[in-house]
């Protein structure tokens, strides 16, 4: 059975690795976020979160899944305050069963303890399954991304 709680340092190196799975698996989705080369940003950003109170893991055998989340900050003054969720993940062993799900749910209401009156998540355009769980729970396009690749330069997509 799969437990929702959060996370605690012993966790760190675990959400680590997963968190290289989610960052190799994005892969197929056009990320160029690179894996293992973040190893050590995401190890202090996994610590921090951890601190804050604002990582979850999912638990069955271990850690299946985790989400991070926290309110968003920044130069400007804002008319809503949101709640950013970042890194919603689960191990392809336990998807469709509801972990997802579970994760963001408990994440919502987190934030929106913390005065969240709105969410934000970001998820890769061709994530259809992502893009799918995410409007099913009422999630809809607020700001779109958009890329061009220099023509000339050798490392573009091909």
């Amino acid at each position: 059975m799969v437990v929702i709680e959060a996370a605690t340092s012993a966790d760190i190196n675990p959400v680590v690795e997963r968190w290289v799975e989610l960052a190799q698996d994005q892969h197929t989705y056009d990320s160029h976020i690179l894996a293992d080369e973040n190893r050590g940003a995401v190890r202090d950003s996994i610590a921090r979160h951890i601190i804050e109170d604002g990582l979850l893991v999912a638990r069955d055998s271990g850690i299946v899944g985790f989400v991070m989340f926290e309110l968003q900050t920044g130069l400007y003054q804002q008319t809503t305050t949101r709640g950013l969720i970042q890194n919603v993940y689960v191990a392809p062993s336990h998807r469709n069963e509801g972990v997802g799900s579970a994760l963001l749910d408990e994440a919502e209401a987190m934030l929106a303890e913390r005065g969240a009156e709105a969410f934000s998540l970001d998820v890769m355009a061709r994530n259809e399954n992502a893009r799918r769980l995410y409007e099913n729970r009422g999630y809809e396009p607020h700001r779109i991304e958009m890329e061009k690749w220099d023509e000339n330069d050798n490392h573009s997509k091909e």
